[in-house]
């Protein structure tokens, strides 16, 4: 290589390196407004549930044709009536409050040969079966006050199991199937759950009001993280470039 050549390579190099930089900083500066959006985004959010729960509960048949018309029927209190089909309930793998066992899922036969799976709530691993709790297999006419919880469109991670359909034990809340072990035809089936409220039952079980809201809300957390190594690496890339300013020029 020549002495023109050597320069030229040598001069070529911070123009490559501040390209790089640039770069870098232009996708840090971007991490870190996306999160930013993405706060506002989940403050909204955890706003709009927040009164959505404390709104007065709705009849059933108002949260129906919310969702017909396309509505968001996630976390919204309603009231309804019906009868437990108590020998169909389906029982649903859970921990609460560091205690593990089971949410116990009914179906509610309502007028008209309907029906709506409803999530009574947490019974401890030994009460699993009916047996246990007999107090607490209500019979008879029931108003049941809950909130309303969407349909899940499949298995939320390849890392929960499988459901164990034969010993009636769930991981994931599968409607379809939950009907279809139970025999219930998936047409009378509303397409849907609700999560009962805390409202006791005979001998305390099962335990109702178990709606977990967890949000996690971390991207003030993300969005300083992105802009500080951003502004690291502007401080180092300035420090390099005073004290090459310094040095004496190649002879």
């Amino acid at each position: 290589m020549t002495d023109i050549q050597a320069v030229a390579a040598r001069r070529r190099l911070p123009v490559f390196t501040g390209i790089a930089v640039l770069i870098a900083l232009a996708i840090l500066v971007s991490l870190g407004t996306w999160q930013v959006e993405r706060l506002h985004w989940k403050e909204g959010l955890i706003a709009d549930i927040a009164q959505r729960r404390a709104s007065a509960p709705m009849p059933l048949a108002d949260i129906e044709r919310m969702l017909a018309s396309g509505g968001d029927i996630e976390y919204r209190p309603v009231t309804t009536f019906g009868r437990y089909v108590n020998n169909k309930e389906r029982h649903f793998f859970a921990t609460w409050r560091g205690q593990t066992g089971y949410y116990i899922y009914t179906p509610l036969e309502l007028a008209g040969g309907r029906y709506l799976f409803v999530n009574r709530g947490f019974v401890p691993f030994e009460n699993k079966e009916p047996e246990m709790r007999v107090q607490g297999q209500l019979t008879g006419e029931q108003t049941v006050i809950g909130l309303t919880r969407n349909k899940l469109p499949g298995k939320p991670s390849w890392l929960v199991p499988d459901n164990d359909v034969a010993k009636n034990i769930f991981y994931w809340k599968d409607l379809d199937v939950m009907a279809a072990s139970t025999g219930l035809n998936k047409a009378s089936v509303l397409p849907f759950f609700v999560d009962a409220d805390s409202t006791p039952n005979p001998k305390g079980l099962p335990i109702g009001g178990v709606t977990d809201v967890d949000l996690p809300n971390n991207h003030l957390q993300y969005a300083f993280t992105w802009y500080g190594l951003a502004a690291v690496l502007a401080v180092i890339v300035a420090i390099s470039w005073f004290r090459g300013r310094g040095k004496p020029a190649s002879q």
